[in-house]
């Protein structure tokens, strides 16, 4: 594969979690893998130890220095489109016209030797992948998966198998931001939600859906478009899909949903095979419904009621998705990626039915001035549904400020009466001043360099 002719791979924004798995395939198959990220962590020094080198200053005399070791054709240079545009070392690469691709496209490379099951949508879709691949392990079916988290099964967010098999399958997650998805043409596609995210980049709405069509449409002819029942509606899609839904009559649905000891139960109902009594240990209404779409994409493939259950049965789901940090009589302490208005509605949600009569406070980190400014009244909505709510200023990224949008704006916005605006350095001291029963860390920012303090200060008080 042309992919893998390069001898030097060299990634701008290495530690990002879709960067971080194309590395590591390339280091997997004995390629030099350099890359830069702008702050350092506990993913990085993963990538570290495996092998992967990587500097954290903007440095070119650095990069000058790498590559001076290698032809220029024999480098691929490979950035993601969330690093800053002014970034020194990306600038030096354009004007000296160096070989400089996209994430995506490398992703659509590297998918074009496997049959590929693409899981799109605005949320569900790290859940998803993740589940797909789980079910197909579990089936010793052969497969390689790009996940868009990391998967509490496996502990990584790559997953390897045998490239010499002709019949290989590789799951990806597919990305809409910057319309990456548009690089796959998957055999399998799979859209769980369409709603209005990255309007910085669609501008609208509408656009964005433009580009979910286009997606859907790029599915292989032979193949299969794995659509939820709203999905189906917000498209209006025209051509052969297959459509899932949590209780409606749909090809893939459920029923008999309930809770034992923690657990959803429920059966499955499908237009292939019913699969009775599955369970899945992930909370929320919404897990259930990415994993009908997940065993929607399983029965494609011929896997049987027995494996499906088993799989779901032993899915421990994927870091940073309402990942149990603390689980004791006295506290409960749960991360959650959430950084959208409807995600944050789906994990406060999950936590309230868990824990009904408990006082449950979320921590957030709002991700984007665009994203903030562009759902800022959604943002409102979902975050008085908390008990307590401490927010944190927002976590910028790629952007610069935009005027009269910040987290005081969002405050004022909010009606839950235990509200307050932290600084994210005085967050433990904040907590030492509230009684705490359940806590939720939410956001897609560096709120997770909060997770390991949070986590040692709730212990320290159990003891």
């Amino acid at each position: 594969m042309q992919i893998l002719n390069y001898k030097l791979y060299y990634f701008l924004g290495i530690g990002g979690i879709g960067m971080s798995a194309l590395a590591r395939y390339f280091n997997h198959y004995g390629k030099t893998v350099y890359g830069y990220d702008k702050t350092e962590s506990r993913l990085t020094k993963q990538l570290e130890d495996e092998g992967i080198h990587i500097h954290y200053d903007d440095d070119v005399v650095l990069l000058k220095k790498i590559i001076a070791e290698f032809d220029k054709e024999e480098v691929l240079f490979i950035y993601t489109p969330a690093i800053p545009k002014n970034l020194d070392e990306l600038i030096f690469l354009q004007k000296k016209a160096f070989k400089l691709q996209k994430r995506a496209w490398v992703l659509g490379e590297v998918t074009k030797q496997f049959k590929t099951i693409a899981i799109a949508g605005t949320h569900g879709k790290t859940t998803t992948t993740a589940l797909v691949t789980h079910i197909l392990k579990t089936a010793d079916i052969n497969c390689f998966a790009f996940l868009g988290g990391i998967s509490q099964n496996y502990n990584t967010n790559l997953i390897l198998g045998d490239a010499n098999d002709s019949n290989a399958f590789v799951v990806v997650e597919a990305d809409e931001y910057d319309r990456s998805f548009l690089t796959l043409h998957p055999f399998i596609s799979v859209i769980t939600s369409v709603d209005a995210d990255h309007l910085d980049i669609y501008g609208s709405q509408n656009e964005m859906h433009q580009s979910y069509l286009q997606f859907a449409s790029q599915t292989q002819k032979n193949g299969v478009l794995i659509v939820k029942k709203t999905v189906d509606n917000d498209l209006n899609i025209k051509d052969k899909r297959l459509i899932y839904s949590l209780n409606l009559d749909t090809d893939f649905s459920a029923n008999e949903i309930h809770i034992v000891d923690g657990q959803f139960c429920y059966n499955i109902n499908s237009v292939i095979e019913s699969v009775s009594q599955v369970a899945i240990g992930l909370p929320g209404l919404h897990n259930v419904e990415n994993s009908i779409a997940a065993v929607a994409v399983a029965q494609q493939l011929g896997i049987k009621g027995d494996v499906i259950n088993k799989a779901l049965r032993s899915f421990k789901g994927v870091k940073r998705r309402f990942d149990y940090r603390v689980k004791s009589k006295s506290i409960i302490y749960i991360d959650d990626y959430a950084h959208h208005p409807e995600e944050l509605t789906a994990a406060i949600t999950a936590a309230k039915q868990l824990y009904p009569d408990k006082i449950i406070t979320g921590i957030f980190q709002p991700h984007l001035f665009s994203r903030t400014r562009d759902f800022v009244n959604e943002f409102a909505a979902s975050l008085d549904l908390l008990d307590a709510c401490v927010l944190l200023d927002i976590y910028p990224a790629r952007e610069q400020p935009i005027e009269g949008v910040s987290a005081q704006w969002l405050l004022d916005k909010m009606s839950c009466k235990n509200k307050s605006l932290v600084k994210k350095e005085h967050v433990i001291d904040f907590l030492k001043t509230q009684h705490c029963e359940v806590i939720l860390t939410l956001g897609a920012g560096d709120i997770d360099t909060l997770i390991e303090p949070i986590e040692a200060y709730l212990k320290q008080i159990e003891l």
